[in-house]
């Protein structure tokens, strides 16, 4: 893959890589850092990628990692300025669903966010999380439940 292919691939997944980003990390500069983080680890990477057709679910996994990192490093530390000036990572348009997503459970909410919003199958869901599809099944049932209990109320 080329700079110009790399460049094009990245634009179109872009608006999807900060939704997979807000599903794990809480502040908005987060999720830009982590969307930022990925790109240039796979821009650095990119001999690694075996198959073009799947660059897009290597690049999101590889911003999954980086969330969890940015989580691992933040959980040691808080400032002052954020826990003084808290902030929320903007929410999308439909708002009472989103809202609904971000109650789920991290490990529910992460599984709805890939399956639903951004249209990976079940088996690429299980790819990019490196969990069993089963699980993954399972998790989708636990947060459709949850999703329809949240709604209704």
């Amino acid at each position: 893959m080329d700079r110009i292919t790399f460049q094009t691939n990245v634009l179109t997944c872009e608006e999807m890589l900060y939704r997979v980003a807000k599903s794990i990390c809480f502040y908005e500069s987060d999720c830009e850092d982590a969307v930022q983080e990925a790109i240039l680890k796979a821009y650095e990477k990119l001999g690694s990628l075996k198959n073009e057709k799947y660059f897009k679910t290597w690049l999101t996994r590889i911003l999954i990692n980086e969330c969890y990192k940015i989580n691992r490093i933040k959980s040691r530390q808080v400032s002052f300025d954020d826990y003084l000036f808290f902030e929320e990572a903007r929410e999308p348009e439909n708002s009472y669903v989103y809202e609904a997503i971000m109650h789920l459970p991290e490990k529910i909410r992460v599984v709805v966010q890939l399956y639903y919003v951004e249209g990976y199958s079940v088996d690429e869901t299980a790819s990019i999380l490196r969990i069993p599809s089963g699980t993954v099944k399972s998790r989708l049932s636990q947060g459709r439940k949850s999703l329809k209990t949240i709604l209704e109320e």
